[in-house]
């Protein structure tokens, strides 16, 4: 079967080394198996999509040597054929059937009350018994039994107290991440997913939302989920957090080499003498 994989920057912010190795690792894995890869840009979330973070990633995948098979050359082709604000209906349709098999409620919970009563972030259930159609304004949850369990990567990870009942679609009439990713990846027949650990709870989601619509292409999907990289207060990067950006690193003339070694060391590879991506990409076909 052959490889296809998608990196998936979101264009809210600057990427930043996270996002980088992430990226790296993806490509090598879809470049050793000669497989394709996607370059698919999550803007579904247009409240926090901004034009100069989506030319940030054109910007920064070009510094870093990065190649793609499928999807958008540049900003411009982006917006009028692969943006996620245009596929709006599939997702409506998506989430539709899954209403129609009974597994959505509305809510009409705030973020401040959830945030006051579950604050682990594990939303209780207190709409589960509601009745009636959704309402604008109302966000819609998909219900998740107690006991759901899933083990991804031989870690088991117990969906009802992670996540509990997640949403599907937002307050603000906007499809939730968890939607999108699925629905994306099983239209473009992804089969490999490469993701940093903090997101095995949304491989589980995303499972168990798969099952729930009958769909058994994704529980085939190869899963990695590598180590996160960590700031120096040990914290995860993140574009909210003002992590040091690509676009700093580039800025003061730096060379995407020590990102390159970065990556080296997460996969096991000694990397003084990788200088370039195609020198990681020949270490890498090295190793099992």
């Amino acid at each position: 079967m052959t490889i296809r994989s998608r990196i998936a920057p979101t264009p809210s912010g600057l990427l930043h080394l996270g996002n980088a190795v992430n990226f790296i690792l993806t490509w090598l894995m879809v470049r050793k198996a000669g497989g394709t890869l996607r370059l698919r840009i999550d803007d579904a979330d247009c409240l926090r999509a901004k034009p100069e973070y989506l030319e940030d990633i054109f910007r920064q995948l070009d510094w870093l040597k990065i190649t793609w098979d499928e999807g958008p050359t540049g900003p411009d082709d982006f917006r009028s054929r692969f943006s996620q604000q245009l596929r709006q209906e599939r997702y409506r349709s998506f989430l539709a059937e899954l209403g129609r098999l009974g597994h959505l409620y509305p809510c009409n919970c705030s973020r401040s009350t959830i945030r006051q009563l579950a604050p682990d972030g594990v939303y209780p259930g207190f709409c589960r018994d509601r009745a009636g159609a959704f309402t604008a304004g109302e966000a819609q949850r998909v219900r998740v039994p107690e006991g759901s369990v899933f083990r991804v990567e031989g870690q088991e990870v117990a969906l009802c107290n992670t996540m509990g009942d997640f949403v599907l679609w937002r307050k603000e009439d906007l499809p939730a991440y968890q939607l999108v990713s699925l629905v994306d990846d099983l239209d473009d027949r992804i089969n490999l997913i490469v993701r940093g650990q903090d997101l095995l709870p949304s491989t589980a989601a995303q499972l168990f939302l798969a099952g729930l619509h009958g769909n058994n292409f994704f529980a085939e999907t190869t899963f990695l989920h590598h180590p996160l990289v960590l700031g120096e207060d040990g914290r995860k990067l993140s574009k909210s957090d003002n992590a040091l950006s690509l676009a700093a690193l580039r800025e003061k003339k730096l060379s995407p080499v020590p990102v390159y070694q970065e990556v080296a060391r997460q996969v096991g590879i000694e990397p003084d003498g990788i200088v370039t991506l195609e020198d990681l990409l020949l270490r890498f076909r090295e190793i099992s």
